[in-house]
């Protein structure tokens, strides 16, 4: 995610869409990623997770930020911009 030539935090904007698995031995349905599209700007995120959770394509979509520190390669939990349709549960520690 990071190039040499950067300094300073660096913030990336990610719309991702969830679709179900099928039911494992325990009868139970999961979720699993199915795209992850990065935008430049917040705005763009949302839009664009407003227009997938229209379609029938998905079952849920979160358009969220991180920050990278380009010097370390860490990368921060997700700050949620928008979560819409069924989503995966967030740990809130």
């Amino acid at each position: 995610m990071s190039n040499d030539h950067e300094t300073g935090p660096k913030v990336h904007y990610i719309c991702q869409t969830y679709v179900e698995k099928p039911a494992g031995r325990d009868g139970r349905v999961s979720l699993s990623i199915d795209k992850q599209i990065k935008y430049s700007t917040a705005d763009e995120a949302e839009l664009r997770a407003e227009r997938e959770d229209r379609s029938d394509s998905c079952v849920g979509v979160d358009a969220y930020w991180v920050t990278e520190d380009p010097d370390s390669g860490e990368v921060s939990e997700p700050t949620f911009i928008v979560r819409l349709g069924t989503v995966p549960e967030v740990d809130p520690s």
